[in-house]
């Protein structure tokens, strides 16, 4: 099983990609993928507390289960100005 990862803004910085395809297995909750992402790159847990996170085009709780192809983006707060 796979998904796909998007980050956005500053996260696609502190990453160095916009996107990437990441392996799960059955049963990982958002939260779960969450913690496995910071260990492959730790700067993004600076921004655990104010992600905004969505699979499939719909804002989800961490502890929702992931769906094989699901789409996943990670963005920070929105701001306006």
């Amino acid at each position: 099983m796979k998904v796909n990862v998007l980050f956005f803004s500053v996260l696609k910085d502190l990453t160095g990609t916009a996107e990437t395809p990441w392996p799960i297995q059955p049963g990982t909750t958002l939260n779960h993928l969450l913690e496995e992402l910071y260990q492959h790159w730790p700067a993004l847990k600076e921004w655990d507390q104010s992600l905004l996170l969505a699979i499939n085009q719909e804002y989800s709780p961490r502890e929702t289960l992931l769906p094989n192809h699901a789409e996943i983006a990670i963005m920070p707060p929105v701001q306006g100005g």
